[in-house]
C-alpha cells in the first residue's frame, strides 16, 4: 500500500486545525494507520484534545490515530542522527556554534526538513515512518508556500550531490497527485475565499497542484425563505433574529456562487454548535468526502 500524504492549509482562523483532525479521524477509521502531524513550535492539539503531551515522537490518541509535533530543527537532527549514526557525532554537529549559525540562517533549511520527513516514506529515505497516511495539519497560507517551494529552491540552489539529488525527490513526490492531495480550509466570508482562491491558483500555476476546497462553518437550515419573512413581520426578537438569519443565508449563498467558479472540488462543512472538541471533529469527519 502507497503512504497517502495530505495537506491541510488555509488562512488563519477558518479551522484548518479542527478539519485536518477530522480529516485524519475519517482516515483511521477506514482501517489506515494514520499520523496527524503539526508543523511549528507549540501544540494546538495539546490543549483542544486534552494531551498530556503533544511531541516529535507519535503519540496514540485513538484507534490508528497518533499525532506529532514537527519543526524543522526537530527533523533536521533525527536525519542527521540517522545517517552519522553516533550520537556523540550528532550531538556534537549541532551544538556547534558556526553549524547552529547556519541553520538558523540557511534559507529554507527548516521547511526542507519538513518536507523530507513528510515525504521519507514514498521515498524510502531516512528513518522509517510507519503509516499509511500522513495528515499534515500545514503553515497557514503563506507560510504554506514558503514550505513548498523549499524544495524547488534548494535543488536549483545545489544541483549536484546528495542535497540537491534529494531535494528534486521530494519536489517530484509533492508534485505526484497520486501521493499528496492538497486540502485548502476556508469560510463563507469574502477575505478567506479570497485568499484560498489565489492560493488555489497559485498552487496550479507554480506546481501544477490541484487542490480541494474545503469551506467550513456553512449554515445548514431546511427553513424556507416565506418562514423567515413570516417571523419578522412580528417584531420581535424572533423577528430580528429572522432577519439576521436570512441576511446570512443570502450572503453565504453568494460567497457558495463565488467559490463554485473555482476548478475545484468544493466540499461543505456545516456550523456544528458542539463545545467539545472530539464530539465536533466526529462529526466533520462524518460529512468529509
Amino acid at each position: 500500500m502507497k503512504q497517502e500524504i495530505h495537506f491541510v492549509t488555509g488562512k488563519g482562523g477558518v479551522g484548518k486545525s479542527v478539519i485536518a483532525a477530522a480529516l485524519a479521524l475519517k482516515k483511521s477509521k477506514e482501517g489506515k494507520k494514520v499520523l496527524l502531524v503539526e508543523l511549528g513550535d507549540q501544540s494546538f492539539f495539546k490543549d483542544f484534545l486534552d494531551l498530556p503531551e503533544v511531541g516529535y515522537q507519535p503519540t496514540a490518541i485513538a484507534p490508528n490515530l497518533s499525532v506529532a509535533l514537527w519543526t524543522g530543527e526537530a527533523c533536521l537532527q533525527e536525519y542527521a542522527r540517522h545517517f552519522i549514526k553516533v550520537e556523540s557525532l550528532a550531538k556534537l554537529f549541532f551544538e556547534n556554534a558556526v553549524m547552529k549559525a547556519f541553520i538558523n540562517v540557511a534559507p529554507a533549511l527548516p521547511e526542507l526538513a519538513i518536507m523530507g520527513k513528510v515525504t521519507s516514506g514514498p521515498r524510502k529515505h531516512g528513518p522509517a515512518l510507519p503509516f499509511d497516511c500522513l495528515v499534515v495539519d500545514a503553515f497557514a497560507t503563506g507560510h504554506f508556500i514558503a514550505l513548498l517551494e523549499a524544495p524547488k529552491g534548494m535543488a536549483q540552489a545545489v544541483q549536484f550531490g546528495p542535497m540537491g539529488e534529494q531535494s528534486r525527490s521530494i519536489d517530484a513526490c509533492i508534485r505526484n497527485k497520486d501521493l499528496t492531495s492538497y486540502h485548502i480550509v476556508t469560510l463563507p466570508e469574502e477575505l478567506p475565499v479570497k485568499e484560498a482562491t489565489e492560493l488555489f491558483q497559485r498552487l496550479k500555476a507554480e506546481f501544477e497542484i490541484s487542490a480541494d476546497l474545503i469551506m467550513n462553518k456553512v449554515i445548514a437550515t431546511d427553513l424556507p425563505l416565506a418562514s423567515l419573512k413570516e417571523a419578522q413581520e412580528e417584531g420581535s426578537d424572533l423577528g430580528k433574529f429572522a432577519a439576521y438569519i436570512e441576511h446570512q443565508l443570502e450572503h453565504q449563498r453568494a460567497i457558495l456562487e463565488k467559490a463554485k467558479q473555482v476548478p475545484s472540488d468544493l466540499q461543505t462543512v456545516p456550523l456544528y454548535f458542539e463545545t467539545n472538541a472530539w464530539p465536533l471533529i466526529q462529526k466533520i469527519a462524518e460529512v468529509l468526502r
